[in-house]
């Protein structure tokens, strides 16, 4: 069992972290990634909860990679369907010749969606189902103009990044984005009647701005600091949606696939999206997502003349579409979504625990396997992040002003596992600045 568990064998960042460190910065665009004498390390390897980087030091995982490898870093049943299907047909032409691969995939995620009768759009990344869901919006309504949440976070594409809620990601373009989003404030359930106001404010801004075809919500604001609405407000926001015939565009592109302990969080209030966006766990690693559309507002889309008019080149990529399928097998078998239900309590009494005993911690939320530490100091937190490295545990700073602790640990992670990474965080909470 001491393979499951971290293990250092060089300072950190170890010397081929260090020097990989410097032949980046020489190679790669500034603002990508953060480069400091004490971060980052180079990941090499990952089994499971634990990662390996290039100098051999092995970390307990509790970021699952921003959430992608959700049954676990290497799951051998998706690696293995990757290299079959690439093996047989790595590429293939996916709106003119596309492959039976594809299909399977269309039909599996059929099967999943909570509305009867979907069809989905396959590409590669979250912004670009966010960019399909936009554009059928527009297709349904004929009306340009979206309703979305301040803090939201959507991609960073121009039209993913034109409806997302964060502003430093969109100061640096503001004079090229058009200015067709309304935004509004994300109920927060400290503050009273939090959902009714909020609903409340969702309404009238439709009445006001009749241009608006649709609102876009994450169900649990993932960038933002992973921040839960009161119970209810789904429901309420799809309820006026219905009424003023809006489409409700629902972004789980970081909380689907049984991470908050249902298949998707709109499930949890029985809620049925208009389009639901998926991404990042759908492949257990390789690049795919996916926008899920009721049938009506799917057949929006006219059909096609020999021109799609939305595709891109590596639309349903065979090797994509088989490892979607291999990785939906393994939520199944693993049962994800009773096992993200089965850790909320460990990890909840752990998190106020350490709350309880901690003056720096201001907050604890989540739920399933998707939770938040905020800090009341976005400085503290990033200490925290960069000593956890040099304790063997990866985490991963979240929050409008960095002062979040975000914590998406894959499903399959071990009871033991679990309570050891959160000893190492209490550890680093406790003494950020190691010895």
């Amino acid at each position: 069992m001491i393979d499951a568990f971290e293990r250092l064998v060089t300072p950190i960042p170890g010397p081929r972290s260090r020097a990989l460190a410097k032949s980046l910065a020489a190679s790669e665009v500034r603002g990508v990634t953060y480069l400091a004498p004490n971060y980052p390390v180079f990941w090499e390897s990952g089994d499971g909860a634990t990662i390996t980087d290039v100098d051999g030091n092995r970390y307990l995982d509790l970021t699952g990679a921003f959430g992608v490898a959700l049954t676990g870093h290497g799951n051998p049943a998706v690696a293995r369907a990757i290299a079959e299907q690439a093996a047989r047909l790595a590429h293939g032409m996916g709106d003119v010749h596309p492959t039976a691969v594809k299909v399977h995939l269309l039909e599996r995620l059929a099967s999943l969606a909570p509305a009867a009768g979907a069809k989905s759009f396959l590409c590669s990344t979250g912004a670009e189902s966010i960019e399909f869901a936009l554009k059928t919006a527009m297709l349904v309504t004929g009306e340009p103009n979206v309703l979305a949440f301040a803090g939201g976070y959507h991609g960073l594409s121009y039209a993913a990044l034109e409806v997302g809620g964060i502003p430093k990601f969109r100061k640096p373009w503001q004079r090229q984005l058009r200015g067709t989003t309304s935004f509004v404030r994300f109920p927060d359930p400290r503050e009273p009647k939090a959902s009714e106001r909020a609903l409340e404010v969702v309404a009238k801004t439709l009445r006001k701005d009749r241009s608006i075809g649709a609102v876009l919500v994450e169900p649990i604001l993932g960038r933002a600091g992973i921040r839960v609405p009161p119970d209810g407000f789904l429901k309420g926001l799809r309820a006026i949606c219905t009424e003023r015939d809006t489409l409700l565009i629902v972004d789980e592109i970081y909380t689907g696939f049984g991470r908050t302990g249902t298949m998707f969080a709109c499930q949890r209030e029985n809620v049925q999206p208009d389009v639901l966006c998926v991404g990042k766990a759908l492949g257990g690693g390789f690049p795919i997502s996916a926008a899920i559309a009721s049938r009506e507002v799917a057949d929006a889309w006219a059909p096609s003349d020999g021109e799609a008019l939305h595709t891109s080149t590596y639309l349903g990529n065979p090797m994509g579409c088989a490892a979607a399928l291999a990785n939906l097998d393994e939520i199944e078998r693993l049962d994800v979504p009773g096992l993200a239900r089965s850790r909320e309590s460990q990890l909840a009494e752990r998190l106020h625990e350490l709350k309880r005993i901690d003056t720096q911690i201001a907050e604890v939320r989540g739920r399933g396997l998707l939770w938040a530490l905020e800090l009341k100091n976005p400085a503290f937190a990033r200490a925290c992040v960069v000593a956890a490295l040099g304790r063997g545990l990866v985490l991963l700073q979240s929050g409008l002003r960095g002062e979040v602790l975000a914590l998406a640990p894959p499903a399959m992670i071990s009871d033991v596992q679990l309570e050891r990474a959160l000893d190492l965080l209490a550890m680093v909470v406790r003494d950020p600045v190691l010895a």
